[in-house]
């Protein structure tokens, strides 16, 4: 058994999340970590809210609310929808709690004893019209060294360079549209140069990482520079040094804060279960491994910055130091980044309405028919396109056709003819093919979600489902009324199938496996759920005000990841189908509901 850490990217509680949001990071990260705990594995799933930085200013402003107020709300919309997803969160906590602050200020006071904290005067960011910081990311130009006219102020998406907002030409707020005006402060930076040879030497070891992770974070290294972690606000974590902590208005910065949550959240989910020193086991373990799930623009926080914070905070950078009293902590295994996903054509923008949240989606149609598009359409290793009209034929000709139609023939007929899961004769040739097919596709499939491939894993279940309907079709059980024994034989060689192949979609599809569980006579809980629990801050400190919602479960039963067999004489009702066929005329209307 190992330890393995699933680690998500942190939605930012400025708004609902969009279908693109969990196509990067959520949906990806929770098929493996269902794989990962049917494989016998000790698997921690976390993240929480971001709720930190001048954007939730912002949209607090334009609600009327206080920044704490406006985090709140939207914190508790995420946790609903990621739970109505299904995505099995061990902890899914926010930043605003005081165990947060204090874990984010442990790590400072660590790093900035070990040297890699430095204090200098900078220009900063500042929007005219409000007085506030902007953030590095909330402000957009033309890169000076490639020319891109789309370049954030803290990176080019185009040539990867790392930036800052007063490189870029012609620099305008994202916010507002407004110029920034760049002002002189006193603030605190983390020496990166100072990490460049360790990070290079770590980066070497990352064999079997995604390509454009790996490239895209060695061309980082070539121009490392010190990167800004504070900024002038009043919303955020305290700087706790003398002459600082008790300053209205200076805070981290947001992006240092959040990346620190992976840990803290498995500080508060260590506590919460009742074991408060339980969290070591992933992160001091030499043998635990971390898997981090995000988009592609937040590569280099999750490649390069959390990982040279980690190292400084165990005194591993170009000034040595020793490790604080969190000890020395393990790096990222892997980086798993999805590129971007976009709707008919254009890039998701809640701003210009070409957007659908998981709220939304989800009110019309069913989690698993959106987790199956994502598997099997998503942006994995390229950008890709969600169209309706995509959504619709994959849903019926796939999901309904194919391995709904599977299901629902195959039990019906043994339903109808026996009443209970036959008792099989004789295999023949045929049926011990199509057996051996489904045994064997536990170890493609599984092979393949190991190493993140989930588009190639449903690609390989979908293909075994087809196997399944062909045999079935081959067959023809419905002809052999006559022949009552060799009808048991195909249609208990079906639903071994079927068995076999509930197993291996629940990670992928875990609503209708549990669904498939009960139709095949199952009992219990089969492909278990997360569940919303309202609790209260453990600590005073942060920034909660009165009870919230975190998302938790309770995963310790799942199935094994292998082939079980059926038990004859299981009692089989008539099914109802387990996917919902979609009319055509839903394109139309989603298209109007979106140019609307």
């Amino acid at each position: 058994m190992t330890h393995v850490l699933t680690a998500l990217a942190w939605p930012y509680a400025n708004g609902p999340r969009h279908i693109g949001h969990v196509a990067g990071f959520g949906v990806p990260a929770d098929v493996f970590a269902r794989y990962m705990r049917m494989r016998g594995h000790d698997v921690l799933m976390v993240s929480g809210t971001d709720e930190h930085g001048t954007p939730i200013l912002v949209q607090a402003d334009a609600e009327g609310l206080t920044a704490a107020e406006a985090a709140a709300k939207y914190n508790r919309i995420i946790v609903e929808d990621l739970d109505a997803l299904g995505l099995s969160y061990d902890l899914f906590t926010r930043t605003t709690t005081g165990n947060h602050y204090k874990t984010v200020q442990e790590l400072f006071t660590t790093l900035h004893a070990n040297g890699y904290i430095l204090q200098q005067r900078t220009l900063g960011a500042i929007s005219p019209s409000t007085g506030r910081t902007l953030p590095d990311r909330y402000i957009e130009g033309t890169c000076p060294h490639c020319g891109f006219d789309s370049a954030r102020g803290d990176q080019c998406d185009n040539c990867g360079r790392q930036l800052d907002p007063v490189d870029l030409i012609d620099p305008k707020s994202r916010i507002n549209g407004e110029t920034p005006k760049f002002v002189e402060e006193d603030h605190f930076f983390l020496d990166l140069p100072a990490f460049a040879e360790a990070l290079n030497a770590w980066l070497d070891t990352r064999t079997g990482w995604r390509t454009n992770v790996l490239r895209f974070t060695k061309n980082l290294l070539d121009e490392m520079h010190p990167r800004p972690i504070s900024r002038d606000l009043d919303w955020g974590v305290p700087i706790p040094l003398e002459g600082w902590a008790d300053r209205p208005d200076k805070r981290l910065y947001v992006w240092f804060d959040a990346v620190i949550g992976y840990l803290s959240a498995t500080i508060e989910w260590a506590r919460r279960s009742g074991d408060p020193e339980a969290w070591k086991r992933w992160w001091q373990d030499p043998e635990a491994v971390s898997y981090y799930f995000m988009g592609k623009d937040n590569i280099v926080f999750h490649s390069e910055i959390w990982p040279a914070m980690l190292l400084g905070a165990n005194g591993e950078g170009a000034k040595g130091g020793e490790p604080g009293s969190l000890g020395t902590l393990n790096l990222p295994t892997e980086v798993v980044s999805s590129e971007f996903l976009t709707m008919e054509g254009k890039q998701f923008s809640s701003s210009r309405r070409v957007v659908i949240y998981v709220r939304d989606f989800l009110e019309r149609y069913s989690p698993d028919a959106l987790r199956y598009y994502i598997c099997a359409a998503g942006p994995e290793n390229q950008d890709s396109d969600f169209t309706w009209a995509e959504f619709l034929r994959r849903n019926n000709d796939e999901l309904v056709a194919g391995w709904g139609n599977l299901v629902n023939r195959s039990i019906a007929m043994a339903a109808k003819n026996f009443g209970a899961v036959p008792e099989p004769g004789e295999l023949e040739d045929v049926d011990r093919e199509l057996l051996a097919t489904t045994k064997a596709a536990f170890d493609t499939i599984g092979d393949l979600i190991g190493a993140n491939k989930v588009r190639a894993g449903i690609g390989e279940a979908m293909k075994t489902v087809a196997a399944a309907n062909k045999y079935l079709a081959d067959t023809a059980p419905w002809k052999m009324k006559e022949d009552p024994k060799r009808q048991g034989t195909v249609l208990y060689t079906v639903l071994q199938a079927v068995s076999d192949l509930k197993t291996i979609m629940s990670p992928f599809l875990p609503h209708s496996s549990q669904r498939v569980h009960e139709l095949l006579g199952g009992e219990g809980v089969f492909a278990p759920m997360p569940y919303i629990e309202e609790v209260a801050d453990l600590d005073e400190g942060g920034a909660t005000d009165g009870p919230y919602p975190i998302l938790t479960g309770d995963y310790s039963d799942v199935p094994k990841w292998e082939s079980v067999p059926l038990v004859p004489g299981t009692v089989l009702e008539k099914p109802v189908p387990v996917f919902t066929k979609l009319e055509p005329s839903i394109v139309d209307e989603e298209i109007e509901r979106l140019n609307a």
